[in-house]
C-alpha cells in the first residue's frame, strides 16, 4: 500500500491592525496563511483603533459584548452596573423619548393641559427607569459597591457644579410634610413660582422610605402641574432647585415631565455660564435622564470657554460626556488638548474618571495621548481605587494600547486586590488582558481563585465574558479546578436569560471550546433548531459565524456526538460568506501577498500554492502546499502552460552557496526562527483541529514575519525553507 507524506503547512502572518497570520503544515504540505476574517468587517465600521506592537487582535466579541443600538437608543437611564462595552458601530446618539410627550406653550392654558398632564403624572412609575440616586444605593454584588462619582470628593471646586448624593437633606417624617401638602391645596391658584420651588424643596426632605408614598399623593401631582405652569417664570436658580428636589424625591427618569424641563433648560442654555451648564448637566445625571438636546448646548459652550476650563471642569465634563454616551467629533480635539495640558495635575480618581468617560463615549484620542494618560495612572497606581484601575484597563482595551509597564504593574496590583473586587471589575481585568494578548498567570490565578465564590451572583453576560477571556488566554482547567465548573454551572442556572440574549451563551461556549471543554447539555441547547432560529432572528451576521465555529468544533472534537448540528445549507452559506469577504479583503493584504509570492518562488510556481479556507469554522484563510515523501513540491493547482517545470527545492546547504551578497548561516536562521508567539483562543483551537485533520502545524509568529518583511528576498526564502523543512523532517 502506497504511502504519501502530507505536510499541510498553514501560515499566519500577523499585522498590527488585527491581522493574525501563521504558518501551518499538513500531509501534502499545506502552507496555510490564516487570518481573522470574521472581525475585519467590523473594523471597517469601527472608529479608529490605535496601533499596537502586538501581532493581531483577538476580538473579544462574539456579539454578546455589545448593546443593541435599539436598546441604547430607547433607554433614558443606564446605571453603572448595567454598563456594557459597545462596539463603535453600535454607538448611536441618545434620542428623546417620544411616548407620553406633551408641551405647555403658555402657562395660561394649564386647564386645557390638565387631562394630558393627569395621564402623565398619574402614570405608574417605570421600575426599569431608576434614578442615579437609587443606583447609588445599589450594590453590584453582595460585597462590592461602585461609586462612579467618587472623583467629586477629590477637590472642593466640584461642590459648585455637582450635587453630592451622600449629603441628603436632614430627613423629616411623613407627619412633618403633611402641613406642606396642605399648603399646596390652600395656595392653588395663588401659587407663585417661588412657592412651587420652596414647597418641592421642603417635600424633598421626606425620609427616603416614604418617597413612593409622596410621589403617589394627589397633592404632590398638583404641585407638579403648577411647576409646569410656572416653568418659564422660574428664575434659573429656582429651576435648578426644582431639579435638585426631583433628585431627592427620586422621580423616575422616564417621567414625561422631564421632556418639558429639558426643553426649557435648552432654551436658557445660551444665557447660562459654563459652571451653570455643568451643574444642570450633573443634576440630569443624578436624575438618570439622558438629555441629548441640552448636552448639545453644553458641548457647544466648551469652544467658547476653553480658556476658563481648569482641571475640575474638564474632569466633570468628561464624566458628563461618558454618561451621555456621546462626544461630538468637533469636541474631541479640544478635549484632548485640554487633557494633555492639565494631565500632570490630575488626581488618581480623576484619571479613572477620565478613562471611563472616554470609554463610555467611545472617544478615540491619539496614541500618544492614551499612552500619557496611562503613564500618569502608573505614577500613582497604588493610590488608585479598584474602580479607577478597572477604568484605565477599559480604555486601554478600547484604544487597543499595549502598555507593558502598566500591565506588569497589574500583575502586582490585581492579586492583592482581587479578594475585595466584584465580578464585573474582575471580568474587565481579564477581558483587557485577553484583548491585548497579555497572559499573566498571577493575574489569571488570582481572579480564578476569587470567581467561584461570586459565580452565583454573576449575570450570564459576566460569566460568558469571563469564560471567553480565560479560554482565549489558554488558561487550562487544571490550573484552577473550581473556576470553569463554577461558571458553567452559573450558565445552567441562568438558562432563561439566553432566551433574551442568545449571544451570551455562544460567547461562553466558544471560550470553553477554545480549551477543548464541551458541556454537552449547553452545546445541545446552542445547536438546537429552536435556539438557532432564535439566535438568527436577533443577529444574522455575527451569530451565524459563532454558530459555525461551535458546530465545526463539535464535529472534530466530539466524534461520538449524536446531538443537534447546524444544517448543511447554513454551514455552506456562512462558509461562502466568509470566503467571499476574505477574497476581497484579507487576501489583498500586503503581508498575505508577500507570503504567497515568496512561497511560489520557493516551490517553483503558482501551481504549488493554493489559497483557500481549509477549516471555514476557524474563520481564517490558508496557503496550502503539498510535498512528497522526499520533500519535493507537488502541484496543488492545475499547472499553467506559462509556468516552467518546478526546479528542485534547494537544500539548506544550497542556500549558503547562493551568490546574493548575504551569507545565510545557521546562526542567522536561528536568530530569525527562535522567537515565540503565545498562541491564544481561536488560534489554539485551529491548531488543534488541523492536527486532528492530519495537518502538521508550524507557527510563523508576527514578530518573526514582520522582521522578515524588512529583509531581502533571499533571506525570506531561506527563512520559509527553514520553517517548512525543519517541521517536515523533525517529526
Amino acid at each position: 500500500m502506497a504511502a504519501r507524506v502530507l505536510c499541510r503547512h498553514g501560515c499566519r502572518v500577523n499585522s498590527v491592525h488585527g491581522f493574525r497570520k501563521k504558518f501551518s503544515q499538513a500531509e501534502d504540505v499545506h502552507l496555510k496563511l490564516t487570518e481573522e476574517t470574521d472581525h475585519q468587517e467590523e473594523q471597517k465600521t469601527s472608529s479608529r483603533q490605535i496601533p499596537s506592537p502586538f501581532p493581531y487582535r483577538l476580538y473579544y466579541n462574539p456579539s454578546s459584548y455589545y448593546y443593541s443600538s435599539r436598546d441604547s437608543a430607547n433607554s433614558h437611564s443606564q446605571t453603572d452596573d448595567q454598563e456594557e462595552e459597545q462596539s463603535p458601530s453600535d454607538v448611536v446618539p441618545s434620542f428623546r423619548q417620544q411616548s407620553n410627550r406633551y408641551s405647555v406653550s403658555c402657562s395660561r392654558h394649564l386647564s386645557s393641559s390638565n387631562k394630558l398632564l393627569d395621564l402623565a403624572f398619574n402614570k405608574a412609575p417605570d421600575t426599569d427607569k431608576t434614578s442615579v440616586l437609587q443606583i447609588h444605593k445599589k450594590t453590584v454584588s453582595p460585597d462590592v459597591k461602585v461609586n462612579p462619582r467618587a472623583f467629586l470628593k477629590t477637590r472642593p471646586e466640584y461642590a459648585s457644579t455637582s450635587l453630592d448624593l451622600t449629603q441628603r437633606p436632614d430627613p423629616v417624617e411623613w407627619v412633618e410634610v403633611l402641613p406642606v401638602l396642605q399648603n399646596v391645596s390652600l395656595l392653588k391658584g395663588r401659587m407663585k413660582p417661588s412657592d412651587v420651588s420652596q414647597l418641592l424643596a421642603e417635600l424633598s426632605r421626606l425620609h427616603a422610605d416614604k418617597m413612593a408614598l409622596l410621589r403617589s399623593d394627589p397633592r404632590f401631582l398638583t404641585l407638579l402641574r403648577y411647576s409646569v405652569k410656572h416653568l418659564r417664570l422660574f428664575s434659573l436658580s429656582e429651576l435648578l432647585e426644582v431639579l435638585r428636589s426631583f433628585v431627592w424625591v427620586e422621580m423616575p427618569s422616564s417621567h414625561a415631565i422631564f421632556d418639558t424641563y429639558e426643553e426649557e433648560l435648552s432654551q436658557r442654555a445660551k444665557q447660562m455660564t459654563f459652571p451653570e451648564l455643568l451643574f444642570a448637566a450633573d443634576l440630569w445625571r443624578c436624575i438618570g435622564r439622558q438629555v441629548p438636546q441640552f448636552l448639545e448646548y453644553l458641548y457647544a459652550s466648551v469652544h467658547l470657554h476653553l480658556g476658563q476650563i481648569k482641571v475640575p471642569e474638564l474632569v466633570h465634563l468628561l464624566y458628563i460626556i461618558g454618561e451621555g454616551r456621546h462626544c461630538p467629533k468637533d469636541l474631541v480635539r479640544p478635549v484632548e488638548q485640554l487633557l494633555m495640558h492639565h494631565l500632570h495635575l490630575l488626581h488618581p480618581e480623576e484619571v479613572g474618571t477620565v478613562c471611563l468617560g472616554l470609554f463610555k463615549s467611545q472617544t478615540s484620542v491619539s496614541e500618544s495621548a492614551v499612552t500619557r494618560i496611562v503613564d500618569r495612572a502608573l505614577s500613582f497606581v497604588s493610590e488608585m481605587s479598584d474602580f479607577g484601575i478597572v477604568n484605565v484597563l477599559k480604555y486601554m482595551r478600547y484604544s487597543y494600547l499595549f502598555h507593558k509597564p502598566w500591565l506588569d504593574a497589574m500583575a502586582q496590583e490585581i492579586p492583592r486586590r482581587s479578594h475585595r473586587m466584584g465580578v464585573q471589575g474582575l471580568m474587565h481585568v481579564t477581558l483587557t488582558c485577553s484583548a491585548l494578548h497579555y497572559r499573566n498567570d498571577r493575574i489569571l490565578s488570582a481572579v480564578a481563585e476569587r470567581i467561584p465564590s461570586l459565580a452565583p451572583h454573576c449575570r450570564s453576560k459576566d460569566s460568558c465574558k469571563l469564560l471567553w477571556a480565560f479560554g482565549s488566554l489558554g488558561f487550562l482547567p487544571t490550573q484552577s479546578p473550581g473556576f470553569y465548573p463554577s461558571l458553567t454551572e452559573a450558565l445552567r442556572q441562568r438558562k432563561a436569560e439566553f432566551q433574551r440574549y442568545p449571544e451570551h451563551l455562544l460567547t461562553g461556549l466558544l471560550g470553553l471550546v477554545f480549551i477543548s471543554q464541551f458541556p454537552e447539555d449547553l452545546v445541545a441547547l446552542a445547536l438546537s433548531p429552536e435556539f438557532v432560529h432564535l439566535a438568527l432572528k436577533r443577529s444574522q451576521l455575527e451569530l451565524k459565524k459563532d454558530l459555525l465555529t461551535l458546530d465545526g468544533a463539535v464535529a472534530l472534537e466530539l466524534p461520538h456526538w449524536t446531538g443537534p448540528r447546524l444544517s448543511r445549507e447554513l454551514r455552506e452559506e456562512v462558509a461562502d460568506m466568509l470566503w467571499t469577504f476574505a477574497q476581497s479583503d484579507v487576501c489583498q493584504k500586503p503581508e498575505v501577498v508577500e507570503a504567497e509570492t515568496a512561497l511560489q518562488d520557493l516551490l517553483g510556481g503558482e501551481q504549488f500554492v493554493c489559497k483557500r479556507m481549509i477549516l471555514p469554522h476557524t474563520r481564517s484563510i490558508d496557503l496550502e502546499v503539498h510535498l512528497d515523501s522526499t520533500g519535493q513540491p507537488i502541484p496543488v493547482l492545475p499547472p499553467c502552460s506559462a509556468h516552467k517545470p518546478a526546479s528542485p527545492v534547494p537544500s539548506h546547504q544550497d542556500w549558503e552557496k547562493l551568490n546574493t551578497g548575504i551569507t545565510i548561516t545557521d546562526e542567522l536562521i536561528g536568530q530569525l526562527c527562535n522567537l515565540k508567539t503565545p498562541l491564544l483562543g481561536l488560534h489554539a483551537m485551529k491548531r488543534r483541529h488541523l492536527k486532528l485533520e492530519g495537518f502538521k502545524v508550524v507557527e510563523l509568529g508576527f514578530q518573526e514575519w514582520s522582521q522578515m518583511l524588512r529583509k531581502s528576498r533571499t533571506e525570506k526564502l531561506a527563512y520559509l525553507h527553514c520553517k517548512i523543512y525543519d517541521c517536515l523532517w523533525n517529526k
